[in-house]
């Protein structure tokens, strides 16, 4: 079981692990022991998340989320498979933690009709510097 807040706990059928072995450094230990945890959590058919954090969840996972709708952490971080499990956990947490924060409402703004004026004074004042630097007529 897994708690995300106080309103938010995941079940352990949600949740699977499986172990592999992770590429990188840690010498003849990469080939003897599957210290690469892949967590993979059924977000889809989870009764703990509201539809809304799904969705989010969604987007903010990307490739990580599958066809079935099963979110894929795979962490490698460390040599221990423990520590492995914990980073794995901790990540699903923030996800789903950013998940569950609602985007703020943007409220449409106009713009003052001061701000209009100042932007065209500044388009006029460039203007005319920009056509003072042409080549000098020497006429007179």
């Amino acid at each position: 079981m897994l708690v995300i807040n106080e309103a938010i706990t995941l079940a352990d059928w949600e949740l699977s692990e499986s172990f592999t072995r992770s590429s990188g450094p840690g010498g003849q230990n990469v080939n003897k022991v599957s210290t690469a945890v892949e967590l993979r959590f059924e977000a889809a058919r989870s009764p703990n998340l509201p539809a809304d954090a799904k969705t989010r969840l969604k987007r903010l996972a990307g490739r990580k989320w599958t066809l079935e709708g099963a979110l894929i952490l795979r962490v490698e971080d460390t040599r221990s498979q423990a520590r492995n499990r914990e980073i794995a956990r901790e990540r699903l947490k923030e996800l789903i933690l950013a998940a569950l924060k609602r985007p703020k409402h943007r409220v449409k703004t106009r713009p003052t009709l001061a701000s209009k004026r100042r932007r065209v004074e500044g388009k006029v004042q460039r203007g005319q510097v920009k056509s003072l630097r042409g080549r000098v007529n020497t006429d007179d």
